[in-house]
């Protein structure tokens, strides 16, 4: 067996309180919840990883309960007694014999490169090839639906110094609504923020030509998915007419949906997600074919807690260029946290420490409060 063989990975489901409700197309969260990772190696280095989703299934193929139990059922009986080092290896391992659970995947992989580091006293940026910053810019979504209270949070997060880019989730309402909602909200900030949509799917396409022509015309920087990820003619001819950028998110469910969006032309902006791609490796190689495709990149979350949130961050400060900036508020949304140390923003931006694996220590205590099976 080898010396750093897999020997335990336990999964814990973990319900945290969100700040307020978070209001998207499809789904209104109440609190968040996360799947936690603990991988434990035979020389005693433990690997921390988080799996986390949206609204149970409203938002995709995996909930917080089937990762748990596909991690232990499937996941781990594949791995134990493998090379904790390999994570090539591993991870390769995991895809000959599971199909997508692209939010596991990511989850486990993390969880390696975060013993990796830990073993070799390395951060996991030096890892997937090296920082070339070590701060990111963080975008915070404004989803209350109320126009007054919304121009209020964004006015506060400006005098805070803690956010300047601003995303709105609309979609769910009238068009017209909505349109005028985001409309007030740029002409309140002006030029003093990036005012952006997220529109999660809910357009169809005659909506979408004329709601993402009067965005546009209107300052919105960026349009996020605004039609059917299944329609991805349908984002090409969008993304040839809009005066506004498109963006892809929901259309990325894997890197080979990233080389068929960039051959077809149907966005001009991707949303890099781990969990979506299987992990920070794996979302490097969408961003290389996005690079390669002269394609903007946006670091996106899942609204992961810090764990994930770090794990993206990771990934995303060896990006050589990342034009749209990122959205890893996540934790900023919940309440409360179960490390010992939270994610340091500042100056409009995260700011990612250089200390072995992922850089953090879990909260034993807290961990054991939020756990759902605690009784």
């Amino acid at each position: 067996m080898p010396i750093c063989a897999i020997e335990s990975i336990d999964t814990l489901i973990v319900d945290l309180p969100t700040l307020r409700p978070h209001k998207l197309a499809m789904h209104t969260m109440q609190n968040q919840t996360l799947v936690i990772i603990r991988l434990r190696c035979a020389d005693g280095i433990e690997g921390i990883g988080e799996a986390t989703t949206i609204g149970g299934l409203s938002y995709g193929n995996e909930s917080p309960d089937s990762i748990k139990i596909n991690i232990d059922r499937h996941f781990a009986p594949l791995l134990i007694g493998q090379d904790a080092s390999n994570i090539n290896a591993a991870m390769l391992r995991l895809e000959r014999s599971i199909r997508g659970n692209t939010f596991a995947k990511s989850g486990i992989e993390s969880a390696l490169l975060d013993a990796l580091g830990k073993r070799l006293n390395l951060p996991v940026s030096e890892l997937l090839g090296g920082r070339v910053r070590d701060a990111l810019p963080v975008a915070w979504t404004l989803a209350s639906g109320n126009t007054e209270q919304d121009i209020a949070e964004a006015e506060k997060m400006l005098d805070l110094r803690r956010h300047r880019i601003f995303k709105l989730k609309i979609g769910a309402g009238e068009v017209g609504r909505d349109l005028a909602h985001v409309i007030a909200i740029k002409k309140a900030l002006g030029e003093r923020a990036s005012v952006r949509v997220d529109v999660n799917q809910a357009w169809d396409e005659a909506v979408a030509l004329r709601a993402c022509k009067v965005l546009g015309d209107n300052g919105i920087d960026l349009i996020e998915q605004p039609i059917s990820r299944n329609n991805r003619s349908g984002m090409a001819r969008l993304n040839l007419s809009s005066p506004a950028p498109i963006m892809a998110d929901e259309s990325i469910e894997c890197v080979e949906d990233a080389f068929n969006l960039a051959r077809e032309g149907a966005a001009s902006v991707f949303a890099l997600k781990i969990a979506k791609n299987g992990g920070p490796r794996a979302v490097l190689r969408t961003a290389a074919i996005a690079e390669a495709a002269g394609i903007g990149l946006y670091g996106g979350t899942m609204l992961e807690g810090g764990i994930g949130t770090l794990a993206s961050a990771h990934a995303f400060l060896t990006l050589n260029k990342l034009a749209w900036d990122t959205e890893l508020f996540g934790p900023l949304l919940l309440t409360e946290d179960i490390l010992t140390e939270p994610p340091v923003y500042r100056d409009f931006a995260l700011h990612v420490s250089t200390a072995p694996g992922l850089g953090l220590t879990i909260d034993e205590e807290r961990l054991a409060f939020f756990r759902r099976d605690k009784h």
